[in-house]
């Protein structure tokens, strides 16, 4: 186990309320295929903070990679709406892209 997702673990586990810990262990588990752990922690995240865009792309993505293409367009979905109504242009366009991938 890395030293950053033993960091991870115990900064959410202390109650960290910060969305870029709850990210970065989400990626984290996903970087070491530990996918059912990451998503629990990208709905985590989602719960605690449906703004923060960035997990929508990744979560999608994942999802997409293990065949859960229904799941994955709900990501997408929710991802175009929340990066419209930031006026984020940039995530809006992967978003739309990559939901545009599994048309």
């Amino acid at each position: 186990m890395s030293k950053r997702l033993v960091f991870l673990e115990k900064l959410v586990a202390d109650g960290s309320t910060d969305p870029m810990a709850w990210y970065g262990l989400a990626m984290e588990y996903r970087s070491t295929e530990r996918f059912d752990d990451a998503l629990r922690t990208f709905q985590t995240l989602r719960s605690r903070d449906p703004g923060y865009v960035a997990m929508y792309l990744m979560c999608g993505e994942m999802l997409a990679k293990g065949g859960d293409l229904a799941s994955a367009r709900e990501w997408y979905t929710a991802g175009v709406l929340v990066a419209r109504s930031r006026g984020d242009g940039h995530a809006l366009g992967e978003l739309e892209a990559a939901l545009g991938l599994l048309e």
